[in-house]
């Protein structure tokens, strides 16, 4: 067993980005675990782009009001304790509400394969409910 050095919080950048997001990474495991989970806060309004996880995502929210949105205008919102999963493949994207903070657990798995990314990142959203 052994205590694991995480990296200093990360300041969201904005080609992923839309307003004031930071980010703690908690684990991201060494094969044969895939396994990635971060702690993601949104400031109200602020969400990520378009973006899909080659083996899906799960996101669990902690603190305040969230959206999750898909491309076909799906949006559900999210309160503590909701635990929301995307498909492999599908173009999503998810944040804060314009009134309240919003802390997720963001959970997916890496690949196992160099050359296929884990995420691919698309245009940022334009219309958030």
């Amino acid at each position: 067993m052994e205590k694991l050095t995480k990296p200093a919080t990360a300041k969201g950048p904005g080609e992923w980005f839309t307003g004031d997001v930071w980010f703690d990474q908690i684990y991201r495991g060494e094969e044969p675990s895939r396994t990635r989970v971060n702690v993601v806060r949104f400031a109200p309004g602020a969400h990520t782009a378009w973006h899909t996880h080659a083996v899906g995502q799960t996101l669990h929210v902690t603190e305040g009001v969230g959206l999750v949105g898909t491309r076909d205008g799906q949006v559900i919102v999210m309160h503590p304790g909701d635990t929301v999963h995307t498909p492999p493949g599908e173009w999503h994207w998810h944040g804060a509400t314009a009134d309240s903070f919003m802390t997720h657990l963001a959970i997916w798995e890496g690949t196992g394969t160099p050359d296929v990314p884990e995420t691919t990142w698309g245009e940022h959203v334009t219309d958030t409910p």
